[in-house]
């Protein structure tokens, strides 16, 4: 049962307003947390619930969301306040009405992204580790981006994988990726940005002025290019973005062959999480990036 007094009262507190729950409608959408609209004293706002272990996750993600609308590029859902229960965890949000997007509005998505990922940041990591989707993220600041990669990333999702039963040429590949994984950057040094860190099309829309807007962060301070991947994975975005973001900021040519490289992590994030066929694709995609690199 969910105890809406107590979160009512946080909200209160937070807002410094009047607020009691009046109607919690259920939405869907989310494969990790369950979803709500909130309504009460003339208020709407957005709710995610979780169990009441998972408050590290949502006090990460507001702290994510923070940090982007600290950047003054991309919009966020204002977050509000996030707590905790006896029986769950609870991040509140900004509701907003979602509209459609059209030309104008990915070009400005690609315009806003390429100006946050434009401005630097002192390390690779970030100040807290988070989560990509439930999945511990670690991000213990490094000044070098191959070894924060390789441990943290890489490394990390190969030896969940391993725990899980997954072996043979998954790891087999992995380790080899993680040690030959250089020659894909020869030439290329990459600066520290801000990352959405899990930008795939599900996370961005529109509101109704036909503004975009991004949520679900799983931020730290990585290579553009890792976020720039992840909006080709699993649907992607339209063209006009992608020429938005160039006109920007122009990716460096070896580009093409790095997304694959970072979006790994991704699938391996997927095979960890939901299992299945994500671990051919997996294989598959390491047993490229090495045929690459000979």
């Amino acid at each position: 049962m969910i105890e809406w007094s107590a979160i009512s009262q946080q909200i209160r507190w937070a807002s410094g307003q009047d607020f009691v729950v009046e109607a919690a409608q259920p939405l869907s959408g989310g494969d990790i947390n369950d979803a709500y609209r909130l309504q009460g004293k003339g208020k709407t706002y957005f709710i995610k619930l979780n169990r009441a272990d998972q408050l590290a996750m949502f006090t990460a993600e507001m702290d994510g969301l923070l940090a982007i609308a600290n950047t003054h590029t991309l919009r966020v859902p204002t977050p509000m306040t996030c707590g905790q229960t006896s029986k769950h965890s609870f991040l509140v949000l900004e509701y907003l009405e979602f509209g459609s997007a059209n030309k104008a509005s990915e070009r400005l998505l690609g315009q806003q992204l390429a100006l946050m990922h434009q401005q630097p940041q002192p390390y690779f990591g970030w100040h807290r580790d988070n989560t990509i989707g439930i999945t511990p993220q670690p991000n213990k600041p490094n000044t070098d981006w191959l070894a924060f990669w390789r441990d943290q990333r890489l490394a990390n999702q190969l030896q969940l994988a391993a725990h899980k039963g997954y072996g043979g040429k998954l790891q087999t590949y992995g380790e080899r990726l993680c040690s030959d994984m250089d020659g894909l950057f020869i030439g290329y040094k990459p600066q520290a940005s801000l990352l959405h860190g899990d930008l795939w099309a599900g996370n961005a829309a529109v509101d109704k002025q036909g503004c975009p807007l991004v949520f679900d962060p799983a931020c730290y301070n990585g290579d553009r290019e890792a976020d720039l991947a992840m909006t080709e994975l699993f649907g992607g975005y339209g063209a006009d973005f992608y020429a938005a973001y160039q006109a920007v900021w122009p990716v460096d040519q070896g580009y093409g062959l790095r997304k694959d490289f970072y979006n790994v992590y991704h699938l391996l994030n997927h095979l960890n999480l939901f299992g299945g066929g994500y671990a051919r694709q997996a294989e598959n995609k390491l047993g490229q990036l090495i045929a690459s690199l000979r």
